[in-house]
Formats: C-alpha cells, sequence, structure tokens
C-alpha cells in the first residue's frame, strides 16, 4: 500500500523517544499525558530490523495525525564505540518531510529538555521552539499541554500525574503478565496505555 492511501487516525500520536531505563519515568508520563488528552500513543516498538523496519515506520508516522519527537538523548552513550543516538531527529525529519508534504494529514512536535541546546545539536530547526521538560514528569505533561490545546476538555497536570503513579505503581505486574523484561516492549507498550485509559477514566468523564 501506498503511503498516500493510509488512513490517517485523527486521534494516533506517533512517538518518537529513547527507549532506556533512564527515561522510562518520562515514557510513562508520554503515555499518561497522550490519553489523558484523548489521544491513542502509537510506537515503533516490536518493528523488526532491515529494510522492512524504515517502510513500517514510515507507515506508522503516515497513518499517525500528529507526532512527538523528545530530543534530549544527545549524549553519548556508555557502550563501546561511544556514539550519540541518530534514531530520533532521523524519524523527525522523516515527519517533517511527510508533514511538508501533506500539511493537512500530520502536525509535529518537539520536545527537549535544556533550553536552547537544539540550536546547536540540531540548527536545522531553528526557528521551531521545542516544548521544554526539563527532565521532569510534570514538565512532559505541562509541555504536551501547550501542544494539544483542546478545544472542550481541558485535563490537569495534577490528574496526569495520579495516572502516572498508577501505571508506575502497576508496572511489575504488567511486565510479568506480558512476560516482558522491559516497558519498552510491543505488548507492554499496549498494557501500558490500557491501565492509563482505565486509570484515567474517571478524570475523562469530568
Amino acid at each position: 500500500m501506498r503511503l498516500s492511501e493510509i488512513k490517517v487516525k485523527p486521534n494516533a500520536v506517533f512517538l518518537n523517544i529513547p527507549y532506556d531505563t533512564e527515561f522510562q519515568p518520562l515514557y510513562l508520563a508520554y503515555i499518561a499525558g497522550l490519553i489523558h488528552l484523548g489521544f491513542e500513543p502509537r510506537a515503533t516498538l516490536g518493528i523488526p530490523g532491515g529494510t522492512r523496519r524504515l517502510e513500517k515506520i514510515l507507515a506508522e508516522l503516515a497513518g499517525c495525525r500528529y507526532s512527538v519527537h523528545d530530543l534530549s538523548r544527545v549524549q553519548l552513550d556508555r557502550n563501546l564505540p561511544k556514539t550519540p543516538r541518530f534514531n530520533m531527529p532521523f524519524e523527525l525529519g522523516l515527519a517533517v518531510t511527510w508533514a511538508e508534504l501533506n500539511p493537512a494529514k500530520h502536525s509535529w512536535f518537539v520536545f527537549e529538555q535544556q533550553p536552547y541546546r537544539i540550536q546547536k545539536s540540531l540548527s536545522d530547526l531553528n526557528g521551531t521552539d521545542p516544548h521544554l521538560h526539563e527532565g521532569r514528569v510534570a514538565g512532559v505533561m505541562s509541555g504536551l499541554c501547550n501542544a494539544f490545546v483542546r478545544p472542550t476538555h481541558q485535563p490537569r497536570v495534577n490528574d496526569m500525574i495520579a495516572t502516572h503513579r498508577v501505571i508506575t505503581r502497576k508496572l511489575a505486574a504488567i511486565l510479568e503478565e506480558a512476560g516482558a523484561e522491559t516497558p519498552f516492549e510491543a505488548r507492554a507498550f499496549q498494557s501500558l496505555c490500557y491501565t492509563a485509559r482505565v486509570a484515567a477514566e474517571k478524570y475523562l468523564r469530568r
């Protein structure tokens, strides 16, 4: 199927974020925050490597009305050879191109941890103001609320944090049930989204 033929889901948000233990609290924050905003988080978890992986990433991106790109991981990793991570800026480039060619089908948002750093790490984005989260859970949620201003229901950050606490507390049980070692696996991701949706339900009914 051609990318232009893929049906866009109006409430789907493509998550382009780091998958590592240190980032885990913010990973859960993106899930909880997007659920409260009425969105369906989508991720590349479970997509195999190889040529087909790129095709599937493009298809996933094209099927989402929005995408969120966290560029806070610019440092070198600890494993030899020490290298920076290029997946996040690469996938942002795909999103920027797709949105430029299809402005009615896609919009993208950039998140960062430190102010002004993106002007150095990715100067081509000069003129684009990233949403700064400062490495904090509440910062991610505040940034999401500013990126996605809803015409009707405007969730409270405190309610988002409450849902974040629920899925954090239930994480071990979710991983055990999913047979997953980390939350960065496809089935665990689906279970986290479901658990967040159930936890947020009482707030969404207000």
